[in-house]
């Protein structure tokens, strides 16, 4: 078949809810994808910043045929030999108590999001428990033996519960089922799919006072990118994050980092948020956690953990599958086997160098943000679009973020040759 048979086919069968490039990968190896008709491309997208160790790592092919050979799901209603040393690596990396295992990073904040509003409405309970004791406990002393009012109170129901708010930031990106809509700042995704789920209120990134004139006491948490990706690749400010953090803590206020592009060594740390030196309640991860296989995770800290989800309160059939978590358990060896954090942090630099010099050369490329191999670069009075269009020609492969960044997410193992040959292809197509 012919790279326009397979274009054909599945704009026939497959729903088309993407715009696809003109392209029908066939294999990678290394840092580069190949097409159908033989033509060789530079990937310094990794599938959207999934394919972290790049294509054709031996290693981590040989741990998924051997675990494919052996058992590929069996359901959580069952203990699987894989799953307690994925969770025991993802939980020592993270800093974090407990892993719920997903199919996605969308799956993972509507698991984050859940666990929050639970540790809310058990927090309430426990409030409305503790003032019922105490007024029976003066009613009985007033008239010993009125039976009326026993165990009243004991339970929350779920008309008399609150409606615990959320707060998020404008121009975020959590997904697009209907509680990631919902958290995620941008009115083009939403407006289709409405009504969403409510008590969100939203607020500016890395402004502060925004934040803290969103909070009421019905705030249970705060949800935000540690690095805004398709917003325009947007690191947190410093002050802006342990402000949040501080916000939280002096609140009772739950907060949930979405680490689910930033994370697993993009940024040179396994999460951004370790660059911060704070740690969050809740974080969600995904894309490189499985570099290929899909798998997300939602994380909590123990005092979430002892206080949040139940069993009955969520679940999932194929999460935490012998298949995935083999995946998972078998990147983060190959992470430190191979340096792959203190690679990013070596190399950054020259990057950021090379990417500088980029911008001062174009006038139309205004300035470069970003951590780690996670980059953005503006463009103004060009479209974005053309530029990621004419990089495919020239056999780079970038991708955008918002609506005027070039946007740079390449395989971990990247090396300066890789980069020089980005630039000289990228200074092609510009």
């Amino acid at each position: 078949m012919t790279s326009k048979d397979y274009m054909d086919l599945t704009e026939q069968y497959v729903l088309h809810t993407y715009n696809r490039f003109p392209v029908v990968f066939e294999k990678g190896e290394g840092v580069y994808l190949t097409d159908v008709d033989g033509k060789e491309y530079l990937d310094f997208g990794a599938g959207i910043a999934v394919f972290a160790l790049g294509y054709g790592n031996q290693a981590y092919n040989d741990a998924l045929k051997a675990q494919v050979d052996k058992l590929i799901h069996t359901s959580n209603l069952f203990y699987n030999e894989p799953l307690p040393e994925a969770a025991r690596k993802l939980a020592k990396a993270s800093g974090l108590s407990k892993v719920f295992f997903t199919n996605s990073g969308t799956e993972a904040i509507e698991g984050a999001l859940k666990a929050a509003r639970k540790y809310a409405y058990r927090k309430e309970q426990e409030k409305v428990k503790a003032g019922t004791a105490r007024a029976q406990r003066g009613a009985a002393a007033v008239s010993a033996g009125n039976a009326a009012n026993d165990g009243a109170g004991e339970n929350v129901s779920a008309a008399e519960s609150p409606a615990y708010e959320l707060i998020a930031m404008n121009h975020s990106f959590h997904g697009r089922s209907v509680g990631a809509l919902s958290v995620t700042g941008n009115p083009h995704y939403q407006e289709a799919f409405k009504p969403l789920m409510g008590g969100v209120r939203f607020a500016d990134f890395n402004d502060l006072e925004s934040v803290k004139a969103q909070v009421t006491d019905r705030t249970c948490a705060i949800i935000l990118e540690t690095v805004q990706g398709e917003g325009g690749i947007y690191p947190a400010d410093p002050a802006f994050l342990k402000g949040v953090r501080a916000l939280c803590d002096e609140k009772d206020i739950l907060l949930i980092l979405d680490e689910v592009q930033c994370g697993m060594g993009r940024t040179g740390s396994w999460f951004a948020c370790q660059q911060y030196g704070i740690m969050p309640d809740i974080m969600t991860s995904a894309k490189a956690l499985g570099c290929g296989v899909p798998v997300g995770a939602f994380l909590l800290s123990e005092k979430v953990a002892n206080a949040s989800l139940v069993p009955g309160d969520h679940g999932t059939t194929y999460g935490g599958n012998p298949f995935a978590c083999a995946a998972v358990s078998k990147v983060f060896d190959l992470f430190e086997e191979q340096h792959i954090l203190e690679h990013v942090q070596a190399l950054t630099p020259y990057l950021e160098q090379q990417l500088d010099a980029l911008v001062e050369k174009y006038d139309f490329l205004t300035a470069r943000r970003g951590m780690g191999f996670m980059q953005g670069i503006e463009v103004e009075g060009r479209p974005v679009g053309a530029i990621v269009s004419k990089a495919l020609e020239n056999g780079l492969v970038i991708m955008s973020a918002g609506s005027n960044v070039l946007r740079f997410v390449p395989p971990l193992v990247i090396e300066k040759e890789d980069i020089d040959e980005m630039v000289k292809r990228l200074e092609a197509s510009l």
